[in-house]
């Protein structure tokens, strides 16, 4: 089934003069305040049409925002799969071959694969492994509201927490099942590791209001390692709201369909189908289970929908 396009608010913009930094890694650049702190990392573009990461970076880059203290790193991932951006294919410029979000373990960084994604993943793995602290700016292909995604570590929960905004969490107990994220590379990934590392999911790839959050968040998570001032204080933090995932199913078949259009935040029964994929079925685990990132566009091999429950607080 054909869909239509979606509107769009925010667009590419030209990164070439952004193309050459002073890490000897491209489109990474490293601003250290000279004085003792921490090293922030703040990721975009790890998928090549989730622009409210690039509008963020660029926020950074453009205004003057400098560190106080500690380091500040600021990263532009996959622009190769951007710079494939094509407004009438504009889901399509994702990824060219592999999912950079899902390449971060040993094996696939020390393996003998190459792809366009790979070869960035090997390339930007210093720059990763250098952070204390990492946020990794992402947005969702339907119009959800913004959420954060972390490994079900204290650390992290609590860093979320302290930002506040998005107040939605999305727990990650044992990892996603579908690969290694760059938040869970080395260190970050492990329970007795040290630093913080975030993934913030604004909202819609193409509006303004995800592009927004993502400068919004991006200061927060600033401010809260004290790189640079607090904003003022604003609106009444509103209480999180925190799931716990369950399972990540992938698309077996072409045949893959859920029982009815979900775009995210949709809640079954305990029992309830989800889903079918071929001759298989994708039912509810537990009473309340809410589906997070349900696929737009079913493709055999990619994640199809991520089963949660909701945790009490």
């Amino acid at each position: 089934m054909t869909q239509s396009l979606p509107h769009f608010e925010v667009l590419p913009r030209d990164l070439s003069a952004y193309r050459t930094g002073n890490t000897g890694v491209d489109y990474v650049h490293r601003l250290d305040s000279g004085k003792p702190g921490p090293h922030v990392l703040i990721n975009a573009l790890t998928h090549g049409n989730e622009f409210c990461g690039m509008v963020a970076a660029l926020h950074l880059l453009d205004t003057g925002v400098r560190p106080q203290v500690g380091t500040l790193t600021v990263s532009f991932a996959n622009v190769q799969a951007y710079e494939s951006f094509d407004i009438e294919r504009p889901f399509e410029s994702r990824q060219l071959v592999h999912n950079l979000n899902r390449v971060w373990s040993v094996a696939e960084l020390e393996g003998a694969a190459v792809s366009p994604e790979l070869l960035r993943a090997r390339a930007l793995r210093p720059v990763v492994a250098a952070a204390d602290h990492i946020l990794d700016l992402h947005s969702t292909s339907q119009d959800v509201q913004p959420f954060w995604v972390y490994p079900a570590f204290a650390r992290n929960a609590q860093a979320a927490r302290a930002i506040g905004v998005p107040a939605v969490h999305l727990v990650m107990p044992k990892g996603l099942g579908t690969g290694v994220p760059l938040i869970q590379h080395g260190r970050h990934g492990e329970a007795d590791g040290t630093g913080v590392a975030l993934v913030a999911e604004c909202g819609q790839h193409f509006h303004q209001a995800s592009a927004d959050t993502a400068i919004t968040v991006t200061l927060g998570f600033l401010a809260h390692f004290g790189l640079i001032e607090a904003s003022a204080p604003g609106a009444t933090v509103v209480p999180a709201r925190r799931f716990e995932l369950l399972e990540t199913f992938l698309v077996k078949t072409p045949a893959f369909a859920f029982v009815r259009p979900l775009v995210g935040f949709e809640t079954f029964d305990e029992g309830e189908l989800i889903a079918t994929d071929g001759a298989s079925e994708i039912r509810s685990p537990c009473q309340g289970c809410t589906v997070f990132m349900p696929t737009r566009e079913p493709i055999v091999g990619r994640e199809a929908v991520y089963l949660t429950r909701p945790l009490a607080d």
